[in-house]
């Protein structure tokens, strides 16, 4: 079952630090997002392979929206 890591507020995607394929920890730094000049890391929960990534640089989310699906291991 995948988990998807959503965004916590209303901000800018800064970058998108992972690629599809990629093996990432929890508390591993996914998405860093950028609200009112500060720059917001988004976290892993779990870790897993990066299955999609729902964004890209320069969007903007709202809270809730999805970033990033990871298949857990």
């Amino acid at each position: 079952m995948s988990h998807t890591v959503v965004a916590e507020l209303v901000a800018a995607v800064l970058k998108v630090e992972v690629s599809v394929g990629d093996t990432v920890a929890a508390d591993d730094s996914v998405v860093i997002l950028e609200s009112m000049k500060m720059e917001i890391p988004v976290l892993a929960e779990v870790g897993g392979v990066v299955s999609e990534i729902v964004v890209a640089d320069g969007d903007v989310v709202n809270e809730g929206d999805p970033l990033v699906v990871i298949n857990p291991r």
